[in-house]
């Protein structure tokens, strides 16, 4: 007998890609579970109903806003061309920096009482109702527990509430461990009302909520449409807030618009005061004069004289003015370099440039007070626009040292003219010189008042006038559905739970499982050579190789009962296999009395021997009697012939039961007796099967190992121990056993046959219920 495990068989094994992950074997692990993931599918579906209803669902409100980015106001109707000054372009960034400030969004919260926020209660939560509250709290002195706890309003008269069971009169303030509070009634109160919840906010908390639900974005880059949308529980709510944040901005604009127009009128105000005064005294002085000399009229070479001096003087006039204008305006400069002043007129200034200048100086300031309100001095936009003030005041100083020398010229040239004049006029006789001198400067000081008279009306019209440079072009509207919670999305995460879920518990239990699962788990732990598979069953049916009985497992030891044949040494010699494994309750007596059965069906004599003399179990489920058996011959109380039984329904089928069980099996196998059993079976049966007690418990099956020529190692799934696979492999490398092979038994659905070629069998095979099984059998190449 050979002590070679290096036989020509080369049993099948797992050929697959190096590193290459069966993704079948891994899906179909699971596949196998498919009843858990639906249950886990189906809860997390109610799951994420449930969740849905306890959700507040949340609305988006939109409006669109036009930014003007053309001058308007005064320019647009040409009033007051000198002044277009008091309409800076719009910035969009910078007017959607404005509409998310903190400041204006304040004003909002003031004016609707949004830190008080009042809701329905109902099975699933709170309801915000917003106006549809009966009743409506003013927060007159808070105390610090008011934005600790929710109020519970409920009605108890017509004329009284309980405020968290407190009775309090409505319409009247009163005194609560919350403060001073005043409870205005919206309607009539009913008993039968509902009760509401009041919820009051800090006013920091709820300006900040707002804004942090407010999105202010242009509707394209080329664009000055600014898209506004908010989202919250209320749609009405929302669309109040956008109204309010919109009428708050334009009055904001406004008020921003009319700062220098108001600086101008109060300038022509004190201007006209002052000509008023001069005027008065000029016309007394020519109503004296012409009173005390007796004059009417003046000559004609008096009127041309006085008609050339008038324009000189009106000339002369003007130039001082613009001078005192542009000296309004150094002095503007010289006092306020570093900081925002009032802008000065620029009345009667005809440069172009300086007026350029002065205007953008306005326009710059009036961007960093716009700009200032929203953000930090640290801001780098804030400290650009105070670098292009400083340098704009510096080309404006110098442009004014250039006009100031024009007109000081252009005023030394009309008075050198009026010397000139005056020199001739010399000639009128005294009384005439002297009325021409007077009603010269009655004529000043007239057109002077008269144009300040213009430029006052014109001003107050625009004053009067101004409107904000924006336009809603659609008004605040909410969606019909709710984007908060998105259904799709929560039912997606809750499916994709409901997924992960089961196989987190299935990886965890494999993390956690210490048995063998899959025939990957052999593989990587030994190199003993695998025979065959056999998968798991349902059927209880001890012997299942009956004559014209076609199921899976049949069919399987059929394949088996094949291989057995490459592990001969001798094709003529009988064979001995042995059946052993490492624990209790792996297959082996099931396995070794059914490959038995199938090698008595093809007319091989074959005899089974129940070698488990510690807890034997073939008798019994095969019915027969265990009065003698293995035990009473390896003590020569009995021939062979005595112990040998044939199995009903099998001619060729014998079986030696054990016999009573022995209290010492170990010594009773290690008798000369036992090589003489196998010797005269070896003479009578092709086949002999042992079925041996576990290797893992006893040492029965190595005392009978040298006997045998080869030996079926079995592994079932789900139940031996992982860590029993590497004695396997040591015993298989120490060569304890002759021709030591692996079954695999209990195979589930999702790990058999991943090898090989697959054939379908027309014919099919059929468990006890004479149903088509729905495992595709794959042969072994």
């Amino acid at each position: 007998m050979s002590n070679q495990n290096n036989y020509a068989y080369a049993p099948y094994q797992l050929y697959e890609a190096e590193n290459t992950p069966n993704l079948r074997a891994v899906l179909m692990r699971y596949v196998r579970h498919w009843k858990w993931f639906v249950l886990s599918l189906v809860l997390a579906g109610a799951g994420a109903y449930v969740f849905m209803l306890y959700q507040t669902p949340i609305y988006k409100i939109q409006t669109s806003l036009l930014i003007k980015d053309d001058k308007k106001g005064l320019s647009e109707e040409n009033i007051l061309k000198e002044m277009d000054i008091f309409a800076p372009k719009k910035v969009v960034e910078n007017e959607t920096e404005i509409l998310k400030s903190h400041a204006l969004m304040s004003k909002v919260v003031d004016g609707l009482g949004l830190d008080v926020k009042y809701f329905r209660p109902t099975n699933m939560g709170n309801r915000e109702i917003y106006d549809e509250s009966p009743i409506r709290v003013l927060i007159e002195k808070p105390a610090p527990a008011l934005y600790e706890t929710d109020l519970d309003i409920s009605v108890a008269d017509a004329k009284t509430v309980r405020v968290n069971d407190v009775s309090y009169p409505v319409n009247q303030s009163v005194q609560t461990p919350y403060g001073k509070l005043r409870l205005f009634t919206r309607r009539p109160l009913k008993v039968e009302s509902e009760p509401i919840v009041v919820r009051v906010l800090p006013k920091a908390e709820a300006v900040d909520k707002y804004l942090e639900h407010l999105t202010v974005e242009p509707s394209s880059k080329a664009s000055t449409v600014l898209q506004l949308s908010l989202e919250d529980a209320v749609p009405r709510k929302g669309e109040a807030v956008l109204n309010k944040l919109i009428s708050e901005y334009n009055q904001a604009a406004i008020v921003d618009k009319n700062i220098v127009a108001s600086n101008t009128l109060n300038f022509i105000e004190e201007r006209l005061r002052l000509i008023a005064g001069e005027l008065s005294t000029v016309e007394k002085g020519v109503e004296s004069f012409k009173s005390a000399e007796g004059i009417t009229d003046l000559s004609s070479q008096a009127q041309v004289f006085l008609e050339t001096v008038k324009e000189n003087d009106d000339q002369l006039n003007k130039a001082t003015i613009q001078l005192g204008a542009v000296q309004d305006i150094e002095r503007y400069i010289d006092s306020k370099a570093d900081e925002r002043g009032m802008a000065p007129a620029t009345l009667s200034v005809t440069d172009p440039v300086l007026m350029g200048l002065v205007a953008k100086v306005s326009e710059l300031e009036l961007q960093r007070d716009q700009l200032s309100r929203t953000t930090t001095p640290s801001n780098p936009i804030l400290q650009s626009l105070d670098n292009q003030i400083k340098a704009t005041k510096a080309s404006l100083t110098e442009n004014i040292q250039n006009v100031k020398r024009t007109l000081i010229s252009t005023q030394q040239q009309l008075k050198n003219t009026n010397r000139q004049l005056e020199n001739q006029i010399r000639t009128i006789p005294r009384k005439e010189r002297a009325l021409v001198n007077i009603t010269r400067q009655q004529a000043i000081k007239n057109n002077l008042y008269t144009y300040l008279l213009a430029k006052r009306e014109e001003t107050a019209l625009s004053y009067a006038s101004t409107v904000a440079d924006s336009r809603t072009i659609d008004p605040p509207r909410s969606g019909r559905e709710p984007v908060k919670p998105v259904k799709a999305t929560i039912f997606l995460l809750f499916g994709l739970l409901g997924l992960v879920f089961p196989v987190g518990v299935l990886a965890a239990r494999d993390a956690l499982n210490d048995r063998v699962s899959r025939r990957t788990d052999v593989e990587s732990v030994s190199q003993v050579p695998i025979l065959g598979e056999i998968m798991a069953s349902r059927n209880v049916d001890p012997l299942v190789m009956v004559s014209g009985k076609r199921s899976v497992i049949a069919e399987q030891i059929r394949t088996l009962r094949t291989n057995l044949q490459f592990l001969r040494s001798n094709p003529t010699d009988s064979q001995v296999v042995m059946f052993t494994s490492s624990i209790s309750g792996e297959g082996k007596s099931f396995l070794s009395l059914n490959l038995g059965a199938s090698l008595a069906l093809v007319d091989r004599p074959t005899v089974i021997l129940e070698m488990d003399l510690r807890k034997p179990k073939l008798h019994s489920v095969l019915g027969l009697f265990n009065t003698v058996g293995i035990s009473n011959y390896l003590i020569q109380e009995a021939t062979l012939d005595e112990v040998l039984q044939e199995i009903p329904g099998f001619p060729n089928y014998h079986i030696i039961t054990c016999g009573p069980i022995p209290p010492n099996p170990a010594e009773l196998l290690s008798s000369p007796r036992l090589e003489q059993l196998f010797r005269e079976l070896r003479e009578r049966f092709a086949y002999i099967i042992v079925d041996s007690p576990p290797i893992g418990l006893v040492t029965d099956a190595q005392l009978i190992a040298p006997h045998v020529d080869a030996t079926m190692f079995m592994v079932r799934h789900d139940h031996t121990p992982k860590a029993y696979l590497r004695m396997i492999d040591n015993l298989y490398k120490e060569h304890r056993f002759q021709r030591l092979n692996l079954i695999l038994n209990g195979v589930g659905g999702g790990e058999s046959y991943q090898y090989g070629y697959s054939y379908g069998y027309g014919g099919g095979y059929y468990e006890e219920s004479n149903k088509p099984p729905k495992v595709t059998i794959h042969n072994r190449r």
